[in-house]
């Protein structure tokens, strides 16, 4: 009896207890709702949404990556939940349309992160597609290290039996009902580590519709499902004292001529919006526009994964929970110099500049050969690389300092193509 009281105690101050507000465990599910703009999201009650971000926030976001630029990025539907998952553009983990020709897995999905850092932890995904699975995130596969979710309830698509192919095309309203169901059952009695709910009928209306009141319809049952997930993880967490973080996100917007369209880089389609219930939601978030890949980061920062320094260095997102250095790295060849600067969010301590004008990492998965070219304190805000020869080749530059790391590619010829 005395060794169980004794184990008792141990595990009271090692841990905490739901009754002091301590908490025990942290978990993650991320939800991604197809096609929403900023503006629509705004506009139309959800009520459900904004309970979420009484707790934590909202802020509205963008897809697309940088317009006009080597990491311009379609605003269609599967390059989003890749620049999700991976916290990468179009130009590393390569994916560029609906079809997920030859995505490059040397970028890891969080779910990667997640299983080779803590094996022991629990994943999930609840989808209608399938591909979001199996493609994007490689279940199974060589490349992705023969990544293994220990849930998955997804695939609805393909049971025309369960889910018969209507013309007005309900089905994709049933099966996310259905996803949503089971997510929230499962997230309430299993609770995953890390899961991620992905939901679809919003953008099929938006397809059919445009901006309509099907469309504003459309969105508030999105947020009466969000809800449901909602009251699961609020219940795990009243009940088993676990510390939850919750994103939800959209993956592009639309056209603004008639909304039913999206693909392109109109401000339209790259406004996107996150809401979260994150308490510790830094300026970064709040003063800022972050970007889909800013997830990846925040919930590896909230999980506590520890990234190698090699793939640190490809991450195009930053935290958007607890302190940041620098954040927005822009980097302008000028002739033999390369002029960067960056937006100080905490200004002290030093700044470490790095060049490479290798591309093992995106070629074999290896890190590349980098040299450091300069040190200056993180208030400077900026750094001039002088260089023997005008800028004409690939080269990229990377800015190491007390709390993230940033870093841009320089592509003489101009945008990566797919």
């Amino acid at each position: 009896m005395r060794f169980i009281t004794y184990l008792f105690l141990a595990i009271y101050f090692l841990f905490g207890s739901p009754a002091n507000g301590q908490t025990t465990v942290r978990k993650a599910v991320f939800i991604l709702v197809d096609g929403i703009p900023a503006d629509v999201v705004e506009r139309v009650p959800t009520p459900n949404l904004d309970q979420i971000a009484q707790e934590g926030g909202y802020t509205r976001a963008y897809v697309g990556g940088g317009k006009d630029t080597y990491s311009e990025s379609p605003t269609i539907s599967a390059v989003g939940y890749n620049s999700m998952l991976t916290g990468t553009w179009s130009n590393k983990h390569n994916v560029w349309g609906n079809s997920i020709k030859k995505p490059n897995y040397h970028y890891w999905s969080i779910f990667r992160f997640m299983e080779e850092q803590y094996p022991q932890k629990r994943s999930a995904i609840f989808s209608t597609w399938l591909d979001n699975r199996t493609k994007l995130l490689g279940e199974g596969l060589a490349a992705t290290g023969n990544l293994q979710l220990d849930y998955h309830f997804d695939g609805f698509e393909l049971d025309t039996a369960q889910f018969p192919h209507d013309e007005d095309r309900d089905y994709i309203r049933q099966i996310d009902e259905h996803v949503v169901a089971e997510a929230s059952r499962y997230l309430k009695k299993e609770a995953p580590d890390l899961s991620w709910v992905y939901l679809e009928y919003p953008d099929d209306i938006g397809h059919r519709f445009g901006d309509s009141e099907r469309m504003d319809e459309a969105v508030k049952l999105a947020d009466q499902q969000v809800g449901k997930i909602w009251k699961a993880v609020q219940q795990r967490e009243q009940q088993f004292g676990e510390d939850w973080l919750i994103i939800v996100t959209t993956d592009h917007g639309r056209d603004a001529e008639t909304g039913k369209n999206h693909g392109s880089q109109s401000e339209r389609e790259r406004n996107t919006w996150i809401t979260t219930n994150a308490q510790n939601l830094n300026d970064y978030f709040h003063q800022y526009q972050p970007a889909i890949v800013d997830i990846m980061p925040t919930l590896a920062d909230f999980l506590n994964i520890q990234i190698p320094s090699e793939q640190v260095r490809e991450i195009d997102g930053v935290s958007l929970i607890d302190s940041i250095s620098l954040a927005n790295l822009t980097v302008k060849p000028n002739d033999k110099q390369l002029k960067i600067s960056w937006q100080a969010l905490k200004k002290e301590g030093i700044a470490r500049v790095w060049i490479s004008t290798t591309t093992n990492f995106s070629s074999i998965g290896k890190a590349d050969e980098y040299r450091l070219v300069g040190e200056v304190p993180v208030a400077d805000q900026k750094f001039m690389i002088e260089l023997n020869k005008p800028v004409t080749s690939f080269c990229k530059v990377v800015v190491e300092a007390p709390h993230n790391t940033v870093n841009q590619w320089v592509v003489p010829s101009g945008k990566a193509n797919p």
